[in-house]
Parts: C-alpha cells; sequence; structure tokens
C-alpha cells in the first residue's frame, strides 16, 4: 500500500515516504438517545458523521536508507514544508490509498512533529478529518 497525499487536483502531490504500521479510518454515526416518560432510553438514528484518521511516521533523514521506503526522495523538512504551507493555506487535502478503497477528501486538523531517537528522522502525527461540500437544497420560487 501506498499513501499519498494531494491538493488542488493533483497539482501538488507528495508519496509518504514511510507507510505506518497500521491506521484506522475513524466514522462515527450522530445517533441520539433520549430519555423518555414511559419507556426509559430510546435511541434515534443519525446522520453519518465526519470520518477522522490519524498518521503517525517518520519522515527520513536523507543520508539514511531504509529498503521500505517509498516514492520520491525528497528531504526530510521539504515535507514538513508541504504540510504547513497546505495547513496554512486552508487547502482541502485528497487521501488516497492503494489497494484500498480509500479516497477521501480531508483537512488538515492538526500536525505535530519533531526529533525523536537520535536518528535524525522526523517523526510525525497527521490528524485529518473528512470535508464534506455543503450541499444546498434549492426551491423554484413560483
Amino acid at each position: 500500500m501506498d499513501i499519498f497525499l494531494s491538493v488542488n487536483n493533483r497539482a501538488e502531490v507528495i508519496q509518504l515516504p514511510i507507510v505506518p504500521s497500521e491506521f484506522k479510518i475513524s466514522s462515527p454515526v450522530n445517533n441520539e438517545n433520549f430519555t423518555t416518560i414511559n419507556q426509559g432510553d430510546i435511541k434515534l438514528f443519525g446522520e453519518r458523521g465526519l470520518k477522522s484518521l490519524v498518521i503517525a511516521s517518520f519522515f527520513p533523514h536523507h543520508d539514511k536508507h531504509y529498503p521500505f521506503a517509498r516514492g520520491e526522495n525528497r528531504l526530510r523538512w521539504d515535507y514538513v514544508k508541504i504540510i504547513e504551507s497546505w495547513r496554512d493555506r486552508k487547502l482541502r487535502v485528497r487521501l488516497i490509498a492503494t489497494g484500498a478503497p480509500i479516497n477521501i477528501v480531508m483537512t488538515i486538523d492538526d500536525f505535530e512533529y519533531g526529533y525523536q531517537d537520535g536518528s535524525g528522522d522526523i517523526y510525525y502525527t497527521l490528524t485529518l478529518s473528512e470535508f464534506k461540500m455543503i450541499q444546498l437544497k434549492t426551491k423554484k420560487v413560483r
């Protein structure tokens, strides 16, 4: 599996060099519970909430060779600059994971990074949540 992030219809694309060992997509539903006088608690079905995902991995130091590293050969700080740029410009990010039906437009909610083990690699945690286009219903006026 490879993970790609892109903006503006692939005008800018990055492939994550190190695929995380795991990541899970949260897909909540906004069901609601109500307490009634005669029936106690009841549950009503709600609409689907926004999907979210946290990716934790690292950007390798350019002097290191990891046989499992993928794709581009960017410098580790280039990845940080690109992701921060997308966040600061408030761009929607498309996440695509190959080999899985994952193709979601998301926003960057948090991006935390830094050195961790003296290796020179930059470890990061990227938090994304689904972006839904607002769809307004139109009505004809007679």
